[in-house]
């Protein structure tokens, strides 16, 4: 066969590396893909709740394959076992490997010992840049008031913490910031008693 030996052959999709410094899915495709999620959700659903619901619950589907493939990758198919671990775990490795940095800010909540939040200035699913050819939240109908599509992101957080063992109520905010037009996104994590009386017992 011609080129035999000159590629690396890979018995199996789970050993291939991850692409360093490149991105496999053009921008304007996943933009593409994701209106097209969105919208064809909206016409099965009565009211914003129940579109965010189901974009929550696409992204806890990827957030579980997400955690499965890393930690064969990058980890040895070893996992997190500390709060503070998967926290960072999500905060840079998934968020690199999804949204091509890591995310902005990684901060525990003053009020309660169980909140954290991730933030984002420029949540790639609730970025709208028209004038670069291609639209996230700028192409669905205007009617839609305070939708979140950043839900999906946080349904791709909850499927990473659940599938390694840190079941947490997970959702989307926007926060606005002073001084600028459009607010941050925040994805606001509240993890489970179970998960704070485990930690608190590892000291």
């Amino acid at each position: 066969m011609i080129g035999v030996g000159k590629m690396k052959q890979y018995s199996n999709v789970l050993d291939k590396p991850l692409g360093k410094g490149k991105q496999e899915v053009s921008l304007s495709a996943f933009a593409f893909l994701f209106s097209e999620l969105v919208q064809y959700n909206q016409t099965q659903v009565d009211n914003i709740a129940e579109l965010e619901r189901r974009l929550e619950d696409a992204g806890y589907a990827v957030g579980a394959r997400v955690l499965e493939l890393l930690c064969h990758r990058e980890k040895g198919n070893r996992r997190e076992t500390r709060l503070l671990g998967i926290l960072s775990f999500v905060h840079s490795t998934v968020w690199k490997v999804l949204f091509g940095k890591v995310a902005d800010s990684l901060e525990k909540g003053t009020e309660d010992e169980d909140e954290y939040m991730i933030s984002e200035k420029e949540l790639l699913v609730n970025r709208q840049t028209i004038d670069k050819g291609w639209i996230f939240t700028g192409s669905f109908p205007k009617d839609m008031g305070t939708f979140n599509s950043g839900a999906f992101a946080a349904g791709i957080v909850k499927g990473v913490l659940e599938g390694a063992g840190f079941p947490a109520v997970v959702t989307a905010h926007f926060v606005p910031i002073e001084g600028q037009q459009r607010p941050r996104t925040t994805i606001l994590i509240k993890f489970s008693e179970e998960v704070l009386k485990r930690e608190s017992s590892l000291g």
